[in-house]
This record gives C-alpha cells, structure tokens and sequence, in this order.
C-alpha cells in the first residue's frame, strides 16, 4: 500500500512537518510504502475561475493530483489557523477539486495535527473535515491533535510523552489496517458520498451506495 503524507505547513521545520515525519516513519514501519511532501511544494496561486478558463490548472495543482490519485490513502497534518484550516490547504484543495474523476472521492484520509495551544490544532481539523468530505473522502473518524507541541518532541522525533506516542501509533495502524481491507479486500467497501459534481454512478442530486 502506498500512504501519501502531506504537511500543510509552508515552514520547513514546522511542528506539523515534524509530525508529518514521525507519521511517516510509523507508515514505513508497517507494511506499507509512504510518500512524505510538504504544502510548499505545490504551489499554486489563489484559486482563479477565468485563470482556469484561460490556462488550465497551475502545474503545482496537477502535481498534487497525481500524487493523490497514485496513493491509496492520505494522511494531512495540518495546522490550525484563527481556528479553522490554513488557506494555503484549502486553496490547494479547492484546485485540485476541479480534476476530473474527483481525486478526493473514496480515498481513505487521516487528519493529524499540532499546535502550541491546549487544543492541539483539532479546531482546523474539524473546519478541514468538512471539503474533504463534501469531495466523497473518506475521513478517518479518529483524529490525532498535539497539543503543547512546540515542548512535546524528543530529539529523535519522537513523541516525549509514551501514552501519546502510544496513541498516535495505534491510530496510525488502525487507519492502515483499514485501508488495506479497503485495498484488498473490495467486496468490504460501502460508499456514501453526495459529491454534486460527481455523476458516474448517480444523478447529480442523488445520494448512492454500493
């Protein structure tokens, strides 16, 4: 299995670029192949209508596409902005929506995240829960938040603290283990998406399942 993790943070050692690493080290650890890349390295100018019409999407927008269209699941850390998602995130996302088939619809997705504040970032989580969903992704119910993060890393990249290292690895093993039923094993799968752009297998206002 192929794991994209991506960090939504433009800062190179950015609490939630570490926290994208030491997710990835648990992903290769497993039996599964992850593919680490930060936020920076697709960049793309403010979602534009017209520049769409005149030019197709910025290459930063395709390159993230094929990164997610390549993996079987994708993990976010994502940091937390005024309580809500970075506009960097959702302005990538908001591009990479107007691909078609939907990049986003059924692919398994964990969102981690970590802040210096108590809440640990899940407020962005919650806001970010929201698009990706609308889009027909498959949202992990279980989120992993860092709180205190900045006091909270080990020099190694690990977690200081065993409980919380304990369960972000256990959430990591879950999520794959649900991934890979959902690799291999397809007669598992039950799909519920209302995606309204999506029209391959329903009317436009239709919900489906199969």
């Amino acid at each position: 299995m192929r794991v994209f993790v991506l960090a939504g943070s433009s800062r190179a050692d950015s609490l939630n670029s570490r926290l994208a690493e030491l997710v990835t080290g648990l992903v290769d650890r497993s039996e599964a192949v992850a593919d680490l890349a930060h936020i920076r390295d697709f960049a793309v100018p403010p979602y534009d209508g017209d520049a769409e019409a005149a030019h197709g999407p910025p290459e930063g927008a395709t390159a993230l596409r094929d990164r997610v269209r390549q993996a079987h699941a994708f993990v976010i850390a994502s940091p937390e902005y005024n309580a809500s998602v970075p506009g960097t995130v959702k302005n990538a996302i908001d591009w990479v929506s107007r691909f078609r088939p939907q990049p986003f619809k059924d692919k398994q997705t964990l969102l981690v995240s970590a802040s210096p504040s108590m809440v640990g970032g899940n407020r962005g989580l919650w806001a970010l829960r929201v698009p990706l969903e609308h889009l027909g992704a498959r949202v992990y119910p279980d989120m992993f938040s860092l709180a205190r993060a900045h006091q909270a890393f080990a020099p190694d990249g690990g977690l200081l603290e065993s409980g919380l290292h304990e369960r972000l690895t256990a959430t990591v093993k879950a999520f794959l283990e649900l991934v890979e039923a959902d690799t291999r094993y397809p007669c598992l799968r039950h799909r519920w998406y209302e995606f309204l752009g999506d029209q391959t297998n329903a009317p436009v206002t239709l919900r489906a399942e199969d």
